[in-house]
């Protein structure tokens, strides 16, 4: 049996040299949109949805569940809550202030000065690695191949993009020295267009639309003026990561899932899972820095030891 590990560091970060993006009552939200939100089945959401000014009815293939009188509906696709203005009090009031900071946010990023770095790799940045800082691009984004954002918990990344940011299939954004995606912001005018089977990290603040593809998978936000369009996608709002969670694939690209039935021992500070008798790729979500010290086959169980 083939096992690789990997680790997704999710942590609480702070202001760095440039200050994150305040998202008010948006930051609330995996993902929120002002004209809809749409799955092909089955997507995986971590994290509370928001539609507004459209209705309920502008949420679809997510089979919602709302209670008589419900103020938030369920569905079996999202591990949070579901909100739309035509839900019973406080929610239009609070997803109507939630739009108005979500636009806020948006034209706080776009309205950035002095970049630190200017049309970066002419528009395309995969195989470049990149420091924390102002980015500013006249252009579309290209994500080709992947790139990686290297920087501590505590740097900040804001991309302005004057275009769209198109990643292509089976690419991936990766953090590296301890970068967290909750402070890395994406704001684009134009779609943004995550391909299948490609992983992004940070938050989105779109002018238009965000796709994903089949099998995409982000760690962060989807913040759209338009529509948010998923299909077989996985979205995990890092603010909902607060333990360690052992997730798995058959594909390194993902999508991502919890590995089935795990027993976490947070004083051993290990994970144990059943072996699944084929290949799998493994990583840990966390809400704090970790670091996998250990893997042990032992008998019919994965134990992957962390620190």
């Amino acid at each position: 049996m083939k096992v690789i590990i990997g680790a997704m560091l999710e942590q609480q970060g702070a202001m760095a040299a440039q200050a994150p993006i305040d998202l008010g009552l948006a930051g609330n939200y995996a993902i929120l949109a002002k004209s809809g939100i749409s799955t092909v089945p089955a997507s995986s959401v971590t994290g509370d949805m928001g539609v507004s000014p459209n209705d309920s009815t502008a949420i679809t293939g997510f089979s919602l569940i709302l209670p008589a009188g419900g103020a938030f509906s369920t569905a079996t696709q999202v591990t949070g809550k579901v909100y739309a203005p035509d839900y019973a009090d406080p929610t239009s009031f609070n997803l109507t202030t939630a739009i108005g900071n979500m636009q806020t946010a948006y034209d706080t990023a776009a309205g950035r000065s002095l970049p630190d770095f200017t049309e970066r790799g002419s528009g395309e940045i995969g195989g470049l690695t990149l420091v924390p800082g102002l980015y500013k691009w006249s252009t579309d984004v290209l994500v080709t191949t992947d790139v990686t954002l290297t920087g501590s918990a505590t740097d900040i990344w804001v991309f302005q993009v004057a275009g769209s940011i198109t990643e292509a299939n089976g690419a991936k954004v990766i953090l590296a020295g301890g970068a967290l995606a909750r402070n890395i912001f994406w704001q684009s005018f134009g779609v943004v267009a995550i391909g299948t089977g490609s992983h992004f990290e940070g938050i989105v603040l779109s002018h238009t639309a965000i796709t994903l593809g089949t099998g995409a998978s982000v760690n962060g936000k989807l913040l759209a003026q338009t529509a948010v369009t998923l299909e077989a996608s996985t979205v995990t709002d890092p603010n909902t990561a607060t333990t360690p969670i052992l997730v798995s694939a058959a594909v390194v690209a993902g999508p991502y899932v919890g590995a089935g039935s795990q027993v976490l021992d947070s004083a051993a500070k290990t994970i144990t899972v059943a072996r699944s008798g084929a290949g799998r790729f493994y990583r840990i979500r966390s809400g704090t820095s970790v670091v996998i010290t250990k893997v042990v086959i032992s008998g019919a169980n994965i134990v992957i030891t962390y620190n």
